[in-house]
Order: C-alpha cells, then structure tokens, then sequence
C-alpha cells in the first residue's frame, strides 16, 4: 500500500505558476493559494514600497487561510526614473510602455514576505537590472504585443518567454527576473531552520 504524500510545508500566496515552478524547482515543495485581495486598492507613490505593501498584504491574507503554515507572498514590480510600469491597459497602452523601455535600463524589485506557523513576519526585496536593446523598432515591440504572451506581467514583457528577444542583459539574481529571489529566500528559510533532504525535497527541521 502506497503512504500518503505529506502535505506540502509552504504555501505561496499567488496563483503564478512561474513562481511555484521556481520552488519546485529548488526542492521546495509548496501549493498555491491565490490571496483573496484587490491589488489595486493597495497604492503607494514609491514603487519599492507598493511591492512591499502588495507583498505583505498577500501573505497575511492566505496565512489567515492557511493556520499554522509557512506562507510566502511576492509582489514585483517594474520602475523606470522613479516611476512604477504597471501591467499594460490595452495594446496602445503597451506598445507605449515597451518604448518607453527601449535602449534604456530600468529596476525591477521583488518584495517577499514570508508568514511562518507561529504567525511571525519578515520581509525582504530583491533588486535587479534589466537593459532593453537600443535597436527595436516600433514593429519588433508591435510583433511582440500582437503574441501577446505578457499582457498580464509588470513592464509588459517575459523575459524568460519572446521577451527575451527585447533584452540586451540582466544584472542581478536571474530567479528574480523571473519573479521570486529564491536564493534570498533559500538564505531565510535557512535561517529558519529549513534543510534540503537526501531525497531532494526542503522542510523544516530537516537536519
């Protein structure tokens, strides 16, 4: 008779599946739980402080959901000259951010909270660099609105999809990029007592 599968250790407050890829990916297993919040009702005039804010938000919001878990909530956003580059509105909408982008680098910071069972926070961001290439013209970034494949990511673009086609280079942790600092994360659930298991698989208190 096969054992039952022990409950995943993490949940991850999104419903990304790049995110949970990632953890997957790492040995850490986890389930997704989309936090039942209006993002948009969060603002904040600084870009690194609407992450964090978002991030948090999420967190607490699943943790609620979730007693006696590890939860981990994420929130990335793109910035150019202070500026936050939200999730396109429209075609138009995204064609004009995608210029605005063009030969020029811009940040790109992801805030993470993580809620552990006894109900203690911590929070953290992740910063990293992502430089467009100068010799885009108008129908390379229209052929890549047309796909389509970003139409529902911060900046308007998936550097590890087509989006790779507009970015000439990335500086800092690639997994942020990608939406979540795992090596940052690795380093607090590390601090919290989590180890990788000879079978691959992170937990708690696995010595």
């Amino acid at each position: 008779m096969t054992a039952p599968t022990a409950p995943a250790p993490l949940v991850l407050a999104s419903a990304s599946t790049w995110r949970l890829g990632l953890l997957t990916a790492a040995g850490i297993p986890a389930r997704a739980v989309p936090a039942p919040i209006d993002e948009q009702a969060i603002q904040r005039a600084d870009p690194v402080a609407l992450a964090q804010a978002r991030a948090m938000a999420k967190a607490l919001a699943v943790a609620a959901l979730c007693p006696g878990s590890w939860v981990v909530g994420a929130d990335q956003v793109v910035h150019l000259d202070g500026a936050s580059i939200g999730k396109p509105r429209d075609p138009a909408d995204w064609l004009g951010r995608l210029r605005a982008l063009r030969g020029r680098t811009h940040a790109l910071t992801t805030a993470v909270a993580l809620v552990a069972p006894d109900g203690g926070a911590e929070a953290f961001e992740e910063h990293s660099e992502v430089r467009f290439r100068a010799d885009l013209s108008d129908d390379d970034l229209l052929a890549y609105v047309s796909f389509g494949e970003a139409a529902g990511c911060a900046g308007g673009y998936m550097v590890e999809g087509r989006g790779a086609w507009l970015v000439e280079a990335v500086g800092g942790d690639w997994s942020n990029v990608v939406g979540l600092p795992v090596f940052s994360l690795i380093g607090r659930l590390r601090a919290r007592g989590w180890r990788l298991g000879a079978d691959g698989r992170a937990a708690p208190g696995v010595a």
